[in-house]
């Protein structure tokens, strides 16, 4: 399989350096604004080439079944509507709606559902009835495509993300004995390193950098809970529990839902963009953006190494649910009350308080 991982890695470098010309063609480029502060015009191009890397290899290695062509289609449909709004910005409602049509042919076609929610509330499992499966199933697909399309704002947090969940979950297919998994998870976390590389600009500068784009953000956060799905609810590929996949993609997780709350507090839309994502707040807290890259996908990865390990040793799914909630009730107000929170301990330090740190 090593020619498969090569075979990716040079198909993603050079669907990113064709796309970008084919960008700047047709104005699929993301310009500064009052909410983003990059210089120039980057092509939105990152989801598009990862995903036409992925397909030709997966096309070309990998065992052509149903559950590959579902998940190749499915995702087709969430690049293009990604690209659609990223060239036209359309309604939210209409990204919505797509999403949970997604969300159904997964269900009806492929029969992934959530159904399972495992022993959370202690000794008797959770086992939801069809409908209830299905309402659960588009909601999760639908916050988890979203999540990964919130913390898209700096470069490469989105693909750093998605690396850790997607390679914790590789390598738990792995131990698990799911080599097609792993490998599965394995090509694709190959196929996003190349776009890292020019998100960063490494090694070719500013001149080549890229972006995700929607088109980006909604195929990785589908590709994270399609493999969620498959790893906690398929009995011929079950790799572990379903409180685990909480603890997988806490972050993006968290982020998401003390924004949304947060905004429905203060009377405003829970889709309004805004500039209050905990990459943003560690930025007004003075960290350089590849400080604060580093920070948040540390985080991410000691969450995954939790669960993960949580799992294996057979720790009880109720005390990992409990421990996720707390775990986030502690986030939820941490944010709530950082910038409080900072000053005081520069108080009780006695260094010189950031001038940024206001609210």
């Amino acid at each position: 399989m090593f020619t498969g991982y090569c075979f990716v890695f040079i198909s993603s470098l050079i669907f990113l350096f064709v796309m970008r010309v084919v960008a700047k063609v047709v104005g699929l480029v993301d310009k500064p604004n009052a909410r983003k502060h990059h210089k120039g015009a980057i092509p939105l191009v990152g989801g598009i080439s990862i995903f036409a890397a992925i397909s030709v290899t997966f096309l070309s290695f990998l065992p052509h079944t149903s559950d590959v062509y579902l998940y190749l289609g499915c995702a087709l449909v969430l690049i293009i509507l990604g690209a659609f709004d990223d060239r036209l910005d359309i309604s939210f409602k209409i990204r919505l709606i797509v999403q949970a049509a997604i969300s159904i042919a997964m269900i009806v076609i492929g029969g992934h559902s959530l159904h399972n929610l495992g022993y959370l509330m202690g000794s008797d499992t959770i086992q939801l009835s069809v409908f209830t499966s299905y309402i659960i199933t588009v909601f999760g697909v639908i916050g988890a495509i979203n999540a990964f399309n919130m913390v898209d704002g700096i470069d490469g947090l989105l693909g750093g993300l998605a690396a850790v969940t997607i390679g914790s979950m590789g390598v738990v297919f792995y131990l698990s004995g799911n080599t097609y998994l792993g490998t599965f998870c394995g090509l694709i976390v190959t196929a996003i390193i190349p776009y890292i590389m020019l998100n960063l600009g490494i090694p070719f500068g500013s001149k080549a950098k890229v972006f995700m784009g929607d088109a980006g953000s909604m195929f990785i956060g589908f590709t994270v809970v399609w493999l969620l799905i498959k790893a906690t609810q398929d009995p011929a590929s079950y790799a572990f529990k379903p409180v685990t996949a909480l603890w997988l993609i806490a972050i993006p997780l968290m982020d998401m839902a003390t924004i949304m709350i947060r905004r429905i507090r203060k009377g405003q839309s829970p889709f309004k963009p805004d500039r209050e994502h905990l990459h943003h707040i560690f930025q007004r807290l003075g960290l350089s953006s590849r400080q604060t890259l580093l920070i948040i996908c540390s985080m991410a990865l000691s969450c995954s190494i939790i669960g993960v390990w949580s799992d294996y040793v057979g720790v009880a799914e109720s005390t990992m649910f409990v421990a996720f909630l707390v775990m986030f009730v502690c986030y939820f107000a941490a944010i709530s009350h950082i910038f409080r929170i900072v000053a005081f301990v520069r108080n009780i330090l006695g260094l010189k308080t950031h001038k940024s740190i206001s609210k």
